[in-house]
């Protein structure tokens, strides 16, 4: 089995050089719709955009497989994070692939994208044995994995499924992803003039700001992460802001740790409205729920012996991000997080290498073709 390092390369950097931001993906989605159908894949697109406000929906393929095994389920992302218009892959003579430095790579989650494909041709070019094969490819993950919650996972064959979508070197894999609240309190106070009438106003940004600071910001235990992340409030220096807004989120590899919380900052958000006498609007979001894959389940059992196969160095490991694969374990498939070839994501550093991306294809070849 070879993979074909050129082909893997001209591909990616092509992917990388299509704008593809959260709810605008049609380009690149038409692109991998078009490849999935000239590798003899039955390939259906949902309605996702249309419900979330983007151009392109969540694109699924189906290939049958000549092995008498289950389907196994192969899905990454379609999007990026901004800033991605314009954005190119630079091949430097290190090996290293890096953007032009005033965008993203994109590496998350193309780089994933490119290893499912060129795993596919490979198998179409040297006729492999495999076992049914199933993709997934997804848009709008970036923004809280919204476009495989609209997707309906009743339409899915598979009981398995890798989710390439993870850094650090090919041959780790995330087996615990934690649960991921967003919240939104809006204090609400009443505006004065503040150099007049200071007395006759109620200060929404005070409020908010010993609510705040009343939270156990960080690490609230050994499970969990809490943070108040944007603060927006006020119109004039010389006005009792009658208005202020918070936005955070929790994180906790317990469910009901993560639920606590969030009730937590609510109650803190009440307190402080009411002690400066303003109101209070709360809420959140629950946008993905814990989950741990056992280690000795057969998703986890085959990952380690196609890396072990590889030489590639096995580990194992919990992650603090979410991924599609929350959604997937929400919905009954036992699923495991592959590292892809992706380092320094969401910033102007991120970069992958010649070398981790024919690992991370070589070892979605080998899953495909495993007989496990």
């Amino acid at each position: 089995m070879g993979i074909n390092r050129d082909r893997l390369i001209r591909d990616f950097s092509e992917m990388v050089a299509t704008y593809s931001p959260s709810y605008g993906e049609r380009t690149l989605g038409d692109r991998i719709k078009n490849s999935l159908a000239c590798l003899g894949f039955s390939v259906s697109e949902d309605g996702a955009g249309s419900i979330l406000g983007g151009n392109c929906g969540n694109i699924r393929g189906f290939l049958e497989g000549n092995l008498p095994l289950e389907p196994l389920l192969f899905c990454a992302h379609l999007d990026t994070v901004e800033t991605s218009s314009g954005k190119r892959a630079v091949l430097g003579e290190d090996g290293f692939i890096r953007s032009g430095g005033d965008t993203i790579l994109g590496s998350d989650d193309l780089s994933g994208v490119a290893a499912i494909l060129e795993a596919l041709r490979v198998i179409r070019e040297e006729k492999l044995p495999h076992r049914p094969i199933e993709v997934l490819f997804s848009v709008a993950e970036e923004a809280y994995c919204r476009g495989i919650q609209a997707f309906d996972a009743s339409v899915l064959r598979s009981k398995e499924a890798y989710v390439l979508d993870l850094s650090g070197p090919v041959g780790t894999a995330a087996l615990r992803a934690p649960s991921i609240i967003s919240y939104e309190a809006e204090v609400l106070g009443k505006s004065s003039h503040a150099g007049f009438a200071p007395e006759d106003g109620i200060h929404a940004v005070a409020a908010a700001a010993k609510a705040v600071a009343a939270l156990p910001i960080g690490r609230p235990d050994e499970e969990s992460t809490l943070n108040a992340g944007f603060i927006s409030g006020g119109g004039a220096t010389n006005i009792v802001p009658d208005r202020c807004i918070v936005r955070g989120e929790v994180r906790s590899y317990s469910h009901e740790k993560a639920l606590e919380w969030i009730r937590a900052v609510g109650k803190r958000f009440e307190e402080a409205a009411a002690e400066y006498g303003a109101g209070i609007r709360f809420k959140h979001e629950v946008v993905s729920e814990a989950y741990q894959t056992p280690p000795d389940s057969p998703v986890v059992r085959r990952f380690e012996e196609a890396a072990r196969s590889l030489g590639l160095p096995l580990s194992l490991i919990s992650t603090f991000g979410g991924s599609d694969n929350n959604t997937l374990a929400k919905k009954g498939i036992s699923g495991i997080v592959p590292a892809c070839a992706m380092n320094e994501v969401h910033s102007l550093s991120e970069y992958t290498t010649v070398e981790e991306l024919a690992r991370a294809a070589l070892l979605t070849l080998t899953l495909m073709t495993s007989t496990q």
